[in-house]
């Protein structure tokens, strides 16, 4: 071999190498979490609550829009009408836990049960009962997606967006290294083009019920189906917050169709995954909410005073060939689909889970809740 076919030979090999690099990156899986701020178990797990639905204080005077929407004799009925991919998707194909009426709980473990002690439980998976303010500064804990974002497949792919204007400080935006769009920020922000400026000025010219502090969610859910589209990120996090705002408004009907709308959603981001080459059996999907909310008139509320604000759920999608889902429910003794064995889990352990469901360690420097299997 000539000086000049070993030069070729040895850049050959090394395009070659780096091609594979990149197609090994380009198959790792992708994550995708959702959170929909203070949606109850309850509705979740029960549909439309008749208590609170004949209650005249919170149907605004008229039951009759929620009974034919959402009512029904059948818990089963309940369910599908309120939350059909829930229910016909996620409690069939993927894994759903937290159903209290069959003793599968699932608690945060901060001792405040309200937002930004929740949100920073989800993603950094420590409890910090330091973290006691929705006005707390950044946060100083590393959380999973900056984590994330320093691993070689996940490098420039991971991005956040929120319809609160809490969570640039909540992932600590400045320190973890992505995007957080959050709040009355525009995608335009990162990404120029008509379709980001057009949006830009819907949402500023938008109706504002929750002042400066939280747009409302579609303008959330539209900037990050847009970016999902158009740069393919493979780490994407998007929090809805309206579930929240019209519980605390007392606004049964606009809380059960903010929850219905986010379920739609999530259905219109899986069908798009399930459709599209590098996402189709390459995708896991994570929702869960922040804290939960008290019983009866207290539905309204939460935070440590509050009975039954320390509840929640979660629910996971994978890709349908992979045996991680079907590990986790061999670990907790079950099968695919809505979890009825009596346990207890915590928000905690779903850092350490995200991670692990893409083959990675998450062990940051601050405590940790182990991975739920």
């Amino acid at each position: 071999m000539t000086q000049k076919q070993a030069f070729f030979s040895f850049f050959l090999i090394l395009s070659l190498g780096l091609q594979l690099n990149l197609k090994a990156q380009d198959n790792a899986p992708n994550l995708i979490v959702i959170t929909t701020d203070g949606l109850r178990w309850q509705e979740v797990f029960n549909g439309m609550d008749f208590a609170l639905a004949n209650h005249k204080k919170f149907n605004h005077g008229d039951s009759a829009y929620l009974y034919n929407k959402y009512g029904s004799i059948s818990v089963s009925e309940r369910q599908s009408k309120l939350l059909p991919f829930f229910w016909q998707s996620m409690a069939k194909k993927g894994l759903l836990f937290g159903n209290r009426f069959k003793e599968n709980k699932v608690d945060v473990a901060n001792p405040h049960w309200f937002s930004y002690p929740g949100y920073n439980e989800i993603f950094t998976g420590y409890p910090d009962s330091a973290i006691n303010s929705n006005n707390y500064p950044p946060n100083p804990h590393q959380n999973v997606l900056a984590f994330l974002q320093t691993q070689k497949p996940y490098q420039n792919k991971v991005i956040a967006f929120g319809a609160w204007d809490a969570y640039n400080r909540i992932l600590n935006e400045a320190a973890s290294g992505f995007p957080v769009i959050n709040g009355f920020e525009n995608l335009s922000s990162i990404l120029q083009d008509p379709q980001t400026k057009m949006m830009e000025e819907m949402l500023q010219n938008s109706y504002k019920p929750f002042k400066e502090v939280e747009c409302l969610d579609v303008f959330t859910h539209q900037q990050a189906k847009y970016y999902l589209a158009t740069k393919r990120p493979k780490v994407m996090y998007i929090s809805y917050g309206e579930t929240d705002e019209w519980a605390h408004e007392g606004n049964y009907s606009a809380y059960l169709d903010a929850a219905h709308q986010v379920d739609q959603w999530v259905a219109d981001l899986w069908q798009w995954v399930q459709n599209t080459p590098g996402y189709k059996d390459n995708t896991y999907l994570l929702i869960t909410t922040d804290h939960g909310r008290g019983f009866g008139e207290a539905w309204t509320d939460h935070g440590a005073d509050v009975k039954g604000a320390s509840s929640i759920w979660f629910g996971l999608m994978g890709p349908e060939n992979n045996s991680n889902l079907s590990k986790i429910a061999a670990a907790m003794q079950s099968k695919m689909g809505e979890q009825t064995a009596s346990q207890q889990l915590y928000q905690k352990q779903l850092a350490t889970t995200m991670a692990k469901l893409l083959g990675l360690q998450f062990a940051p420097a601050h405590p940790v809740g182990n991975a739920i299997y």
